[in-house]
């Protein structure tokens, strides 16, 4: 498998994300689409990409369990 496939699937998670309005929807594209880039970057290693989309990922799982918390309120 070419790792360009990856960088190429996770650009379609990322751009539907933000065609979404349920934000719930969002975070979780968002979150498949920054996994993906993630291990992108690191197989043609490319830390900045890497690097950016792990960071990326726990704040959309952060804002993930913060949404849960608030439906269970």
């Amino acid at each position: 498998m070419s790792w360009e496939y990856l960088g190429y699937l996770a650009s379609v998670f990322l751009v539907l994300s933000l065609m979404m309005t349920n934000v719930t929807k969002l975070r979780w594209l968002n979150l498949t689409g920054c996994i993906c880039f993630t291990i992108y970057g690191v197989m043609i290693q490319a830390w900045p990409v890497a690097f950016t989309n792990a960071l990326l990922a726990i704040v959309n799982i952060y804002h993930l369990i913060k949404l849960v918390k608030e439906r269970k309120q």
